[in-house]
């Protein structure tokens, strides 16, 4: 039977990758959850507007698009992008879930970024945009995960 757990959750951890796809965001909250409890590892929860907010863009270029940001989260972080985009198209229950997230974590602008621990509860206020590039981000978020 615990050989049938272990290869169940290796399953859905799997799953949940193959979501993610290249980017390493996963788009499924429950599968997020999930994976960071399997895992061991906060969930790195992203409010965004992809495709029009231009500090969410910025953010993606300068931090998320880098290398060492990338295997730092590879490493240490499931992460989740909860996107509102206004021109790509996104399924009705991904709409569903972004927009019931939204309200559940109270989002006021975009980008909003919070650490969270695998049930959801938040292990952070909103870490935002921050100046100074990828090894900068990396180091807040490690004196965040301190805490």
């Amino acid at each position: 039977m615990k050989n049938f757990l272990i290869a169940i959750t290796s399953i859905v951890v799997l799953s949940a990758a193959a979501v993610a796809g290249e980017s390493g965001w996963l788009h499924d909250y429950e599968a997020a959850k999930k994976q960071a409890k399997v895992e061991d590892k906060p969930i790195f929860i992203n409010f965004t507007g992809t495709d029009w907010c231009g500090w969410c863009i910025k953010l993606e270029k300068e931090v998320f698009s880098k290398k060492e940001f990338q295997e730092y989260a590879k490493d240490h972080l499931v992460l989740v992008e909860v996107d509102f985009p206004r021109k790509k198209e996104q399924s009705a229950e991904l709409k569903a879930q972004n927009k019931k997230l939204d309200k559940q974590f109270k989002i006021e602008g975009y980008p909003t970024l919070f650490l969270l621990d695998a049930e959801g509860k938040k292990l952070s206020g909103d870490v935002g945009y921050r100046k100074g590039g990828p090894a900068a981000y990396v180091e807040h978020l490690k004196e965040l995960l301190k805490k």
